[in-house]
């Protein structure tokens, strides 16, 4: 992908124009293409576009376990109403990316937030749609999602239903010299009780 070039100057001009803090710790790199048992770590920034939010940084682990199934997790902090989180996921594979049909998969998510004072449970599932194509001569991986949860107030005893359109690309860096870095673009809408924003994320390889 060209454009993937000019990634990392796009993004910090993003980032300096919006903000983002979502409830949600975002799809990442859960439709890249891993083989098995391949891992890697991300450092992703975050910011808010709505109100009470702020810039953030998040740091995320990722496993391909088998063919199918792909974990991830790791942890969040940043500035407004929700300051930091912890979260774990798992993806499932139900149809690959073959020939013209898209990869199909399910994630499901479990997150701890902070909101303001109180500490709040996120259970989610989000059904994810891939497809990989060619841009320039280079490989790229679009994907959109409909992140689905439930947040648990415990000290309300409350709950709220959430609902994301959720869109990104991931891919390698077409740049001689870090062609082993893989970069993650995504973005948020609100649908419901939930937060527009945008995702900025870059994986280094364990192994």
């Amino acid at each position: 992908m060209r454009f993937l070039s000019f990634l990392p100057v796009a993004l910090f001009f993003s980032f300096t124009l919006f903000s983002y803090n979502a409830l949600s710790s975002g799809v990442g790199f859960s439709s890249y293409p891993l083989m098995i048992d391949k891992k890697f770590v991300s450092l992703e920034m975050t910011g808010n576009l709505s109100s009470n939010g702020g810039v953030g940084v998040q740091g995320r682990f990722t496993q391909k376990l088998h063919s199918r199934m792909t974990l991830d997790g790791g942890i969040g902090i940043s500035g407004g109403q929700f300051s930091g989180r912890v979260f774990a996921g798992l993806d499932y594979e139900f149809f690959p990316d073959y020939m013209k049909q898209p990869r199909f998969s399910v994630k499901g998510l479990l997150q701890n937030v902070k909101d303001g004072d109180t500490r709040k449970n996120v259970f989610g599932v989000t059904p994810i749609f891939s497809k990989g194509f060619s841009f320039w001569g280079y490989e790229g991986f679009p994907y959109a999602s409909v992140p689905l949860a439930i947040s648990l107030d415990g000290s309300e005893k409350s709950y709220e239903t959430i609902a994301n359109l959720s869109m990104g690309i991931t891919g390698k860096i077409p740049v001689e010299g870090y062609s082993h870095l893989t970069a993650n673009l995504e973005g948020m809408l609100n649908l419901k009780d939930s937060y527009s924003g945008l995702y900025v994320g870059l994986a280094f390889p364990m192994n």
